[in-house]
Formats: structure tokens, sequence, C-alpha cells
């Protein structure tokens, strides 16, 4: 039984149901909402259809001879987490909805259900489907727009800082750059050097945590044969090789005192001295200094050179952690996902709603490289065309439930049944009608549990605030 065919454009919906009535039923009711209809009386023929079709929606009994609804359920989302799964049953119960829509479905619709119900909420997944084709179409544009020298950004800190950047470059001699491990600061080092005029000039990064004491001298100014042992012929240092370009000067805040005044002395006279000379060589390079560090509070203690700390804070430029650009994930999240999919040779299309729920709402402690690391993880992991909890590394998948598991241990009764309403309210996407049915409350007291959450979140808003 098909709707229409012939057409990989159309969206397709696979219905599964062990009564013949019901799916002559069905297909009449959908008929006018242009889906590719399919029709299966076995679960396990559904489940091959599904494989072999891979629609958008399955409309299926939840009790069924041989594989039952909800172990159907799980094998679809396992198959494909992007496939909207409704749950169709004559033996409804709160509890059973509830599983269904934790296991995975869009909605759960107890039967006999109204003709009208059904349509409308197939519509709103279709409506819901071509919004995010549309807004994955906005944001491969967005990509474009709001790239600035490989940042990626359009938080107000960014376009902020894009700005910064763009009237510094031209200038500089030496720039501080300050903001948490993992938020880009090699980027923007890089960026000032490719807009400083001397983008064809060399552009050397230098960890100054990773080189050894002993040795650090060496290799930034360089050494003439016989200085020390092993000093087998001349050598230039970083800034001498550098020469014209720039210099970054990554964790700056972990360099020794006494290079610290040698590096005084390359910023005040442009000039450097080898190790084992007493010839001065000229040098013409622009500094980058970056830290995670209160260079402020370390002079003040005494571990870094106060007159080195106000050369450098001339300029500074602040790059903000990946939890004050929230509005910024979802470009990186597209960004970094075709460069992996591309990258591992997968057709990687998104996220799912769980994932971007979840991404959403990760603190990010490691900035913007642990979400290229996730990303990276669930581009090899994924089995299918989108990416979905399961893919995730297990310190993410383990933390929505940790987190909410630790709090929920602490809350009232009132706190839980909120809480829940809102899971639920989220699950139907913002159908009020559903929530209150799976719930099994009346739509007037769901409404009064979402104003009393929305008061509660006013109030928390308003303490911190003061």
């Amino acid at each position: 039984m098909s709707a229409a065919t012939g057409n990989s454009s159309v969206m397709k919906l696979v219905v599964i149901d062990d009564d013949p009535k019901n799916l002559k039923f069905v297909n009449f009711i959908l008929a006018s909402t242009g889906l590719e209809i399919h029709a299966a009386s076995d679960p396990q023929a559904g489940l091959d259809l599904v494989h072999r079709l891979r629609p958008q929606i399955v409309l299926t009994d939840l009790v069924m001879p041989g594989v039952q609804g909800m172990e159907l359920l799980q094998k679809i989302v396992e198959f494909d987490p992007g496939i909207d799964v409704i749950l169709m049953t004559g033996y409804y119960s709160t509890e059973s909805a509830v599983e269904a829509i934790q296991k995975g479905a869009s909605d759960y619709f107890p039967k006999p259900f109204s003709p009208e119900k059904l349509r409308q909420r197939i519509e709103l997944i279709i409506a819901d489907a071509k919004r995010r084709q549309r807004s994955s179409t906005i944001e491969n544009e967005l990509l474009e727009n709001f790239q600035f020298e490989g940042i990626i950004g359009r938080s107000p800190l960014m376009l902020d800082l894009f700005s910064k950047l763009r009237r510094v470059a031209p200038h500089f001699r030496s720039v501080l750059v300050t903001g948490p491990t993992g938020s880009g600061k090699e980027l923007v080092a890089k960026a000032l050097h490719n807009l400083s005029g001397s983008e064809k000039r060399p552009f050397v990064a230098v960890n100054c945590s990773s080189i050894a004491e002993s040795l650090a001298e060496s290799e930034l100014f360089g050494h003439v044969k016989g200085a020390f042992t092993g000093a087998n012929q001349d050598k230039a240092g970083v800034f001498e090789f550098a020469n014209g370009g720039t210099v970054m000067l990554d964790e700056i805040g972990e360099m020794p005192l006494a290079m610290q005044a040698k590096l005084l002395r390359v910023l005040q006279n442009h000039e450097v001295q080898r190790v084992g000379s007493p010839a001065l060589h000229k040098v013409d390079v622009r500094i980058v200094a970056a830290t995670n560090r209160d260079l402020q509070e370390m002079s003040r203690q005494g571990k870094f050179r106060e007159d080195l700390y106000f050369r450098l804070c001339a300029v500074e430029l602040k790059v903000p952690s990946l939890a004050e650009r929230p509005e910024d994930l979802p470009l990186l999240e597209r960004h970094l996902l075709k460069s992996f999919a591309a990258q591992y040779s997968k057709p990687v299309a998104g996220l799912t709603r769980r994932v971007q729920t979840l991404l959403a709402r990760y603190p990010w402690p490691g900035n913007i490289r642990e979400l290229q690391n996730v990303i990276e993880h669930a581009c090899m992991m994924t089995e299918s065309d989108v990416i979905d909890v399961r893919d995730l590394p297990e310190r993410l998948q383990n933390q929505g439930t940790a987190v909410s598991g630790e709090h929920e241990m602490l809350m009232s009764m009132e706190q839980l049944e909120r809480r829940h309403a809102q899971r639920v309210l989220d699950h139907v996407g913002g159908n009020k009608v559903r929530a209150a049915e799976i719930l099994g409350i009346s739509r007037t007291h769901l409404y009064q549990l979402l104003k009393e959450s929305a008061e509660k979140q006013k109030e928390t808003v308003s303490k911190a605030d003061e």
C-alpha cells in the first residue's frame, strides 16, 4: 500500500499494525499530507521496510504478535535516531506513555484516536522536518558569513573580538591574548599574523610550559658552536627564525623569570643575543603572548615581571569561554560536523534533538577543544547519518543523568512534578494537549505547573542578579 512513489524528495511514513482495518484507516487519514505511505501488518516486515526505505516517520502499534511495539521502537531508534516514531495502542497507560517517550518515541496515541489529532500531529512533524532542513541551510550560510580568519562566531563577544582584531593587527608589535584553555587563543594569534601585512613571513608558536628551563634560552635566542656540551654548530633561535613574522608565546605565565628579562630586551630593543656569544642580532618580530592565567596577580606575587606585564598588556584581547558564547554553539557544531564527516568519509547530516539539547546544557569546561574532540569522537562512532546520544563520549552520555539525578535527590515533590511536566512537554514538541494526556492531568493543571516553573526561574535569575 503506497500513497505516492518514485519521488526521493517526498517524505516517507511506514505504518505497522497487525490490524488491516487500522492500516487502511491510517492511509485514508494521511492521504492528503503528501507523504509516501508504506504499510506492514507484521512487525518484522515493518522493520525491514524501515531499514530499506529509511522513512522520516514510523507509526506503529504497541501490542502485536512477535515483536512488541516497545521493542520495535528501540530497534528503530537504534537504527536511525532521527526517525520520528509514534506509538498507537488500545491499552493506554501513563506509565507506558512516559516509558515510550523516554525511549525515544515522538508521541503516543491511545486507540481509538481522533483522525484530526493524528493528521495534525503528522503535519507538525512534517513542518518540523522542513524547519530543520531550512535551519540546516541557514546554518551553512551563517557559517560562511560568520567565519573570520578561521574563527567562527556571531555572538556579541566574538563580533567585538573580530572588530578589535581588524583594528589591532596592522599596527601591533606585541599583544596579550587571554582566555581559558581550549578557547582558541592560537587561532586569534594566527588571525593577527595574517592581518598584519606579514602573512607571507613565518608564524611560529612556542609553548613556554613544554620547554625545559635549561634549554629555553637556546630555543628562543639560539646559541653558537661550543656554547655548551652538545652545541656542535651555530643555531638560530625562534626569534631569528621568525624574523619579519610573528612569534606566539603560548602559556607565557610559565616562562622562567630569567627568560622574561631577555624577552623584554626583544620587545624594547628588537635584538637577541645567542647563548655563548656577545654579539647582538637585530630582529623584527611581532609577539603574541597568550595565557589562561592572571598575569597581573602573578606580577603582584613576584612570579611574573611587572615591567614585562605592562609592556605586553598595552593591547589585551580577551577570548571568551564557550559557556560565555552559547549563540555560537550551533555554528561550531555544524562546522566541526562537516569537517569530521568529510575526514572520516561519513554521510553525517546533523545531530538529533536529544544531542542538541544535551550539548546546549553541558558546561564545556574544555571549551572549543573539548567540543572538537566530542564531535570527532561522535563522527567516528556513529553508524547513522545523524549523531545520537549513544555516539557521544561516555562522560557526556552519563552527564545528563548524573547531574539531574544528583539534583533530583534533593528536590521537593512539587519541584519534581514541575520538572517532569517540562520534560514530557519537550518530548512532544511543546504540544500541551498531548503532554497533559500523557501526564494524566488536565490542561489547566499543566498550565499551572508551567507557570510555577517560569516563576521559580525568574526568582532564581533575580536572586543571581542581586
